[in-house]
């Protein structure tokens, strides 16, 4: 039974040997990062973009210039010069909760299970848990589609980019729309405060001709994913206010404009795009999470869709837990109390709270109302 024994463990370490050395002979190579900004995946992207790349103009066009996006002199490829809270998963949809462990692993293998299957079915729990509990969220950058636009005196291509996280199914799609002169000027607002840190991120060249071809549009667009992918890798890029207003102070500005018109059905699904981009980035700590918060209850409440507003009112509040001179709390809490009134919710925190603010010596009958708040705020 020994002699069994120690053949079966000379075989396994054997074997391990044998592993190791094919490994060490470069047969199984370790995954690396991508090397090169502006791989060429023509052929594939082209293919994923096949159904959604429009045209407006005809094939004598192509060699039109750009008034912003294709004129100028031709720059080399690589010219040189989650930080922050989590949102509540409330609003817009929560995602699916984890699908819970065993609570004894043991429980399956049975009593004539081997010492030899117990280890390995222990490992493999292991890690299964380190892999779902420690391995940070990866933030994707898919560019979806491409669409040629001609305007009055300009012709230029708006690619729709859509921020994923990775090993989550997204209900609703966080998106942007930008165009080449976006990206260009977010390249070089970079590299005038991150010098050092762009230094090795490549941008994609501008080109004098053909800047409409299915084949430039499918570079480009690979180009501009592995661009924001490898600015979001560097915290202090991600952090910046350039690298996130960039994603979505234009929504921001187009919601705040829509509110102030009335239009408030389509500025509540601009406000709602603008909460889910800033929630992708993890930045829902910040100002402008609040004004977004702002603009869905005011959206909301227009809509006469009072327990949206009161769920957004609550998730404010939160986030202004500790804040007590923050402009926005007595807003937040004026409309916290008369929408709890209205759906019949507990509004006795709040009103306490208020009591609070208004014993301190704060002038709440001089404090503007949420949708006030709003039209007032600058976005610059």
């Amino acid at each position: 039974m020994a002699a069994r024994i120690l053949h079966r463990l000379r075989h396994a370490l054997g074997a391990e040997g044998a592993r190791e050395e094919r490994t060490h002979d470069g047969v199984e190579a370790e995954d690396c990062p991508e090397s090169s900004e502006l791989e060429d995946d023509t052929e594939g992207l082209s293919t994923r973009l096949s159904g959604t790349l429009s045209f407006s103009g005809h094939e004598e066009d192509e060699d039109e210039e750009e008034e912003e996006d294709g004129g100028g002199e031709e720059l080399p490829a690589g010219d040189a010069a989650q930080d922050g809270g989590r949102c509540r998963d409330g609003y817009p949809g929560r995602p699916p909760p984890p699908r819970p462990l065993s609570a004894s692993p043991r429980a399956e293998w049975g009593p004539a299970a081997r010492p030899g299957s117990l280890l390995t079915r222990q490992l493999q729990e292991l890690w299964r848990r380190s892999r779902s509990s420690l391995v940070p969220q990866r933030l994707l950058f898919e560019v979806t589609s491409a669409s040629v636009v001609s305007e009055r005196s300009s012709k230029y291509v708006l690619y729709t980019i859509y921020l994923i996280r990775s090993g989550q199914l997204d209900r609703a799609p966080a998106a942007i729309s930008r165009r080449y002169s976006d990206f260009e000027r977010l390249n070089r607002r970079l590299r005038g405060r991150f010098g050092c840190d762009m230094a090795g991120i490549a941008f994609p060249r501008k080109r004098l001709r053909r800047n409409f071809t299915a084949e430039t549009i499918a570079k480009r667009s690979r180009a501009f994913e592995q661009f924001l992918s490898h600015l979001h890798s560097i915290a202090e890029i991600r952090r910046s206010p350039e690298f996130l207003e960039f994603f979505f102070l234009q929504d921001l500005r187009a919601a705040q404009r829509l509110t102030c018109t009335g239009m408030y059905r389509e500025a509540l699904a601009t406000w709602a795009n603008a909460y889910r981009l800033q929630d992708r980035l993890g930045v829902c700590g910040s100002g402008r999470f609040l004004l977004t918060l702002a603009g869905l209850v005011v959206c909301h409440q227009e809509l006469d869709q009072l327990g949206e507003a009161h769920g957004c009112c609550e998730q404010a509040l939160q986030l202004l837990e500790a804040q007590d001179s923050h402009p926005l709390l007595g807003p937040f809490l004026q409309a916290h109390i008369h929408l709890a009134w209205k759906v019949g919710k507990d509004k006795r925190q709040s009103e306490a709270r208020l009591q609070g603010l208004q014993e301190a010596g704060v002038p709440l009958q001089q404090q503007p109302s949420l949708k006030e708040c709003l039209i007032k705020e600058p976005l610059e």
